[in-house]
């Protein structure tokens, strides 16, 4: 049960905390807007403080990736009708990744397509990755802002600047999209074939 406790759970548990008040904040940007981005850039610390502290475990990576999903399947719920779709295409991919490569899932990229492994090289810390990252984490925030008006009223941007950052997060998020698939993909290959294997035994 120590576990639980690691200061890199720890922080998991504040973020899950942030995302259900951006959640109650929703229709108050100038509180919404922080206590999101907060969550989002203590995703990066819960990681860093693991390895830091020597307090890695399965369970953290498992409670890192379902925090994302909650904060981001939260917020694409409320921006769109549709945005249940992403919501549920994310933790699909979550229950494929971790039911067949376990905590280390990012690792187990090495027989993937070129552009997936580059997608996952050194768990997303390369700019292809980080164009990935920010195209997962970063668009849906970003689209909030647009439909909030925030992008012309606090950031005073030209129309043509908020036209290229959602061009430029949407693919990433499409180049997500496409390790997504594989990973659906190759986990159904990987239950057909063992369904196939036993019936030859």
């Amino acid at each position: 049960m120590g576990v639980l406790l690691y200061w890199p759970n720890i922080v998991g548990y504040i973020r899950i905390g942030l995302v259900f008040a951006a959640w109650a904040a929703y229709n108050t940007p100038a509180l919404f807007v922080p206590l999101y981005s907060v969550s989002i850039a203590l995703d990066g610390v819960d990681g860093w403080l693991a390895r830091r502290l020597g307090q890695t475990s399965r369970f953290g990576a498992w409670l890192d990736v379902v925090v994302d999903n909650l904060g981001r399947g939260m917020l694409w719920s409320l921006l769109f009708e549709w945005g249940f779709l992403v919501c549920a295409l994310e933790w699909c991919v979550f229950v494929c990744n971790h039911s067949t490569r376990g905590d280390r899932w990012k690792e187990s990229f090495s027989s993937s397509p070129p552009l997936i492994q580059a997608i996952m090289a050194n768990g997303f810390w390369t700019p292809l990755g980080a164009w990935v990252v920010g195209g997962l984490h970063c668009l849906p925030l970003w689209l909030y802002w647009y439909q909030r008006g925030l992008l012309s009223h606090w950031l005073d941007l030209p129309l043509w600047i908020q036209a290229a950052g959602t061009l430029l997060l949407a693919a990433g998020r499409l180049l997500a999209l496409s390790a997504e698939v594989w990973c659906i993909w190759s986990h159904i290959e990987s239950l057909t074939s063992d369904e196939m294997e036993e019936k030859k035994n």
